[in-house]
């Protein structure tokens, strides 16, 4: 392919385009335009390959939690390289870092939970979760009880089960997904889906109510567990609304159908308590958490159960005389010493205390320079994850055609001021900083999100794309 015309033949980005094929891109697109190649972090901060400088303002992909840079961590890393670089955890193998790990987290899970089991990213942590459940259910004599409840606009990953889960059309189209027993009930997201005049308490019961008839339509008998996000990530930052998470709760109890809970984004302080499952009062059977655990420095992910779920794996691995599931990389040694030393840091940093008030102050600062915007139909957000959605007519909440690809356009509009900012469906631009992120940076964050909003504003006045 031929480079963009700013890109040197022997470039970074001319070499990227040649050899690399990467996630969540238009590769005709990119053939053309090119990569922005990262070359370093600091902080909230990460500079390109040009030396140019931009705060980060989703944390890379939801993650790096503690920012792009950390000695402790990269010292945790190294230490247990030398010490033991490599082992497995098959066939009752273990080494310290893994047991430490699972302690700690049996500790601070937001309920009784009794077993933790390890892969490599949130993907296949809910991969892992449904087959978890698929044999729990046979294990207890159940094996008609197979079907998976999902929502729409709700993101588990992108492996063929877990990819199935997410009730995203671009992530199904020309995958042949999703896969048979899956079923996706509609999006806890009042701004679009409620009726005219309906409340939060009333949208959140008709919710509840179109789980349950879901459940016995398909068949009560069929219908094995639950997925959700507390709050909803990357299908736009949709926070429940209120009594839903009671009220769906009380379905599944009714049918006995298993919670797990989603904590990939949400875990570890994101929401303002260290899981979003206390935010909202949510009791699972099965937690999976990635992204946080690690501040992202090293890829792992936790799947967590209670002694019901772990009971029935037991019974079934001594029936077969094992428990068939696992990966080489399962609880990796240096990835469970840096994941080990990132809980502590979050202990030291007090960090759900740092969110509250720093979160407070994001959301209160969102809000105060976006709700009045002619473009911003809706600021919405928790603790330090939040989002602004752009609509052609705001009365109306109407959003853009895609194809003018609005969001796109103030994400690179974002990069020419200095702020990396992620672009979601129906337009939302997504924030979700590192948590240690301060309050002056929050600030020049929201100021460099401003400018590019400005900038694209008048774009599209001039394309006479609003009604404004």
């Amino acid at each position: 392919m031929t480079p963009p015309a700013n890109a040197a033949r022997n470039s970074n980005a001319a070499r990227d385009i040649a050899n690399v094929l990467h996630p969540y891109t238009d590769h005709r697109a990119h053939a053309v335009n090119g990569p922005l190649v990262i070359a370093r972090g600091e902080g909230v901060r990460v500079w390109d390959d040009q030396g140019k400088e931009y705060i980060e303002a989703v944390a890379g992909l939801w993650c790096a939690s503690l920012g792009f840079d950390s000695k402790r961590l990269a010292d945790a890393a190294h230490q247990q390289m030398l010490k033991l670089p490599f082992y497995h955890a098959f066939t009752a193998k273990s080494h310290e870092p893994l047991i430490d790990l699972s302690e700690m987290l049996i500790e601070r899970a937001p309920c009784p939970m009794s077993k933790v089991f390890y892969a490599n990213s949130g993907s296949e942590a809910n991969d892992t979760a449904i087959k978890m459940v698929w044999y729990y259910n046979n294990a207890i004599g159940r094996p008609q009880k197979k079907k998976i409840i999902s929502r729409l606009k709700a993101y588990h990953g992108i492996t063929i089960a877990s990819g199935s889960l997410t009730g995203l059309p671009a992530n199904h189209k020309m995958f042949d997904l999703p896969i048979a027993g899956i079923i996706h009930v509609s999006t806890p997201h009042h701004y679009h889906g409620a009726k005219p005049g309906e409340s939060e308490e009333d949208f959140a019961t008709r919710l509840a109510t179109e789980l349950e008839e879901t459940i016995l339509r398909e068949g009560p008998e069929t219908v094995a567990a639950f997925f959700a996000e507390p709050v909803m990530g990357a299908g736009g930052v949709m926070l429940p609304p209120a009594t839903y998470f009671e009220k769906i709760q009380a379905v599944l109890r009714k049918y006995d159908v298993l919670f797990v809970a989603d904590e990939v984004i949400c875990g570890f302080g994101r929401t303002g308590n260290y899981w979003g499952c206390q935010t909202y009062s949510i009791t699972p059977d099965i937690i999976t958490c990635a992204k946080a655990l690690s501040a992202s420095f090293l890829p792992i992910s936790a799947i967590i159960i209670n002694d019901k779920i772990f009971q029935g794996l037991a019974d079934g691995s001594a029936t077969i005389g094992t428990w068939g599931h696992g990966f080489t990389y399962s609880g990796h040694p240096v990835a469970a010493a840096v994941a080990l030393e990132t809980l502590k840091i979050y202990d030291e940093l007090n960090i759900v205390d740092h969110v509250k008030t720093a979160g407070a102050h994001m959301q209160k600062v969102l809000r105060e320079r976006f709700e009045g915007h002619p473009l911003v139909g809706e600021v919405r957000g928790i603790g330090m994850v939040a989002a602004i959605e752009l609509v052609a007519d705001k009365a109306n909440r109407k959003n853009f055609e895609p194809s003018a690809k609005v969001g796109p356009r103030l994400a690179k509009a974002g990069e020419a001021e200095g702020v990396i900012l992620r672009g979601l469906a129906n337009d939302t631009i997504a924030f979700s900083p590192p948590l240690i992120m301060k309050m002056d940076e929050i600030d020049q964050m929201v100021d460099r999100t401003a400018r590019a909003l400005d900038a694209v504003t008048v774009q599209l006045r001039r394309e006479s794309l609003t009604v404004v």
